[in-house]
């Protein structure tokens, strides 16, 4: 009985292929190699540690409709789209080596006739005169008795969305957490025109059974096909929840002020796990009471523009005397919370 399993992921739903990876990875046995080759549809995703409201331009994300996702592994965001392939790499301990399957990607890479390079970083890069540009990043889990690689190749990405997305509105934000590192990057069809999700796959499941001199059936997975996978639809619906996108962000701080004709105002607010923790408004207005009674209602507050928008709602039907500078407040305090 071969020792391999090659799984191609149809669905290009983020949290499915994340929820998959994850379920093959907590179930697998550790005497098994496992190769996942999946794609997702665009999305921005972030490193176990990373805090999206600083890596990301949320409010744009929100506007074009582009999903996050957080990950089970460290390192920083990327943006992906169906232009972006992704592999995972699985293996039991002491087998489990990194190396190896990075080397499977670059005999995979050098079959199509792109000569891949590894650098300091985890990356694999191409040759551009005498500047190196990445296409493809990696990250990595290891539990008590196996491991996995995942990884990135861009073979035909709008690198101009990675720019959008992967860029936060400018904020005094104060925050813990990992912060992605800036890369020069660049997509596999300057080299191979003609390159596509297809092609990568088959060449990254040839150079992995040839590096292992084995053969397996490629099992194809989608929403409809899971029925051996355990679990899948308690991570399925885990993966693709606020509480685990926004809500595990570390601890950070959020401050910003400005100046209106009536007066100025400086709002402070501590969020933990995306919800505010202490709120501080201070100001010089005349009327400074509504924004007392603002602070206290956000405490304990959920951080985005749903929750705080319907408290300033209730606030400002109560404050009809001051309704003009709270209606000016609130459409420049949403805008800064993403």
């Amino acid at each position: 009985m071969s020792k391999i399993r090659i799984l191609v992921s149809k669905s290009t739903n983020p949290w499915f292929n994340l929820a998959v990876e994850e379920v093959i990875f907590r179930n697998m046995d550790p005497k098994h190699r496992v190769l996942f080759v999946w794609r997702n549809s665009e999305t921005v995703v972030i490193g176990r540690a990373q805090n999206p409201w600083r890596e990301c331009n949320t409010a744009k994300m929100e506007k074009d409709q582009i999903k996050l996702a957080r990950r089970q592994t460290g390192g920083g965001a990327v943006f992906h789209d169906i232009g972006n392939s992704n592999f995972t790499f699985m293996a039991g301990k002491p087998e489990y080596d990194k190396t190896v399957s990075t080397q499977i990607v670059i005999n995979a890479l050098n079959s199509l006739g792109i000569q891949a390079l590894t650098n300091g970083r985890n990356d694999l890069v191409v040759e551009d005169g005498e500047t190196l540009r990445k296409f493809s990043g990696s990250a990595y889990r290891e539990a008590k008795d196996r491991g996995f690689h995942h990884g990135t190749l861009l073979l035909n990405a709008d690198l101009t969305r990675l720019a959008n997305y992967l860029t936060p509105n400018p904020k005094k934000l104060a925050a813990k957490g990992i912060t992605s590192v800036k890369s020069r990057v660049t997509n596999l069809n300057v080299i191979k025109q003609d390159i596509d999700h297809d092609m990568v796959c088959d060449a990254l499941i040839g150079a992995y059974l040839d590096y292992y001199n084995e053969n397996a059936d490629i099992e194809f997975v989608s929403p409809d096909t899971v029925s051996d996978l355990p679990g899948l639809e308690y991570t399925f619906k885990l993966y693709s929840s606020w509480e685990w996108n926004y809500g595990n962000t570390p601890p950070f701080t959020h401050s910003m002020d400005e100046r209106f004709i009536w007066g100025s105002v400086e709002v402070c607010l501590n969020v933990l796990k995306g919800h505010i923790t202490a709120a501080k408004i201070y100001t010089d207005s005349l009327a400074p009471r509504p924004f007392e009674q603002l602070a206290e209602k956000l405490n304990n507050s959920g951080y985005n523009k749903k929750e705080i928008n319907a408290h300033l709602d209730s606030l400002i039907a109560s404050e009809q005397n001051n309704e003009s500078q709270l209606s000016d407040f609130r459409s420049w305090f949403l805008e800064r919370v993403e």
